[in-house]
């Protein structure tokens, strides 16, 4: 059984497999679904547990995209970018 002491303090209990369940309001609170990942560490006599997105290689940017996203990015925010639909009707004439 789980008990709410505080806004953001729970307790729970360690299973036999030293499992533990987080409650669901702090998961809902920190954005914690089902299947994701966390990191859990001592620091302190304390359990630190942390969301991780883990990432793939294959998805990652190589330095040269990279420099293209980041110019492309850039252009935007200086308004310098036009909407797909108007690039399109000048290249169909």
């Amino acid at each position: 059984m789980v008990k709410e002491t505080s806004a953001s303090s729970y307790f729970g209990r360690v299973g036999q497999r030293r499992q533990v369940v987080l409650p669901k309001p702090l998961c809902d609170e920190i954005g914690l679904v089902e299947g994701d990942f966390v990191e859990v560490s001592a620091k302190r006599g304390m359990m630190l547990v942390k969301p991780k997105r883990l990432v793939d290689a294959d998805d990652t940017l190589t330095p040269a995209e990279a420099r293209k996203v980041r110019s492309a990015v850039k252009q935007v925010r200086e308004g310098k970018a036009r909407p797909w639909s108007a690039v399109k009707r000048e290249l169909d004439l």
